[in-house]
């Protein structure tokens, strides 16, 4: 995987998306845990009235010549969302735990 990126959109029906270049899958989880919690906190502070965001990770598709939808599969397993591939099979899936609570404990989820 050559390219990597975090898609975000932080009100769903916006007609724009937020993009940034990631290294690796780990580090996406990291940008895609801090735009939520950014979002959060910008409702919690009557910064944004509302949101309903969504986001992903993308991987450059030499083949199809687009980027498509990130999925890992080796010989035991097959992964299609980020959180469950970091808590299973990263080596830093305690740092990426920490950096999560970290900056979740600023926000309140209704």
């Amino acid at each position: 995987m050559d390219k990597m990126r975090v898609w975000w959109i932080p009100q769903v029906g916006a007609d724009a998306t937020f993009y940034v270049p990631v290294e690796t899958v780990e580090e996406a989880k990291k940008v895609m845990d801090m735009l939520a919690a950014y979002d959060c906190f910008q409702y919690n502070h009557r910064i944004k009235p509302d949101f309903c965001n969504t986001g992903g990770l993308q991987v450059w598709d030499e083949a199809e010549n687009d980027w498509v939808d990130w999925t890992y599969e080796d010989d035991e397993s097959y992964y299609d969302d980020v959180d469950e591939y970091c808590e299973e099979k990263s080596e830093k899936s305690e740092e990426l735990s920490e950096f999560t609570k970290s900056v979740m404990s600023q926000v309140e989820f209704d």
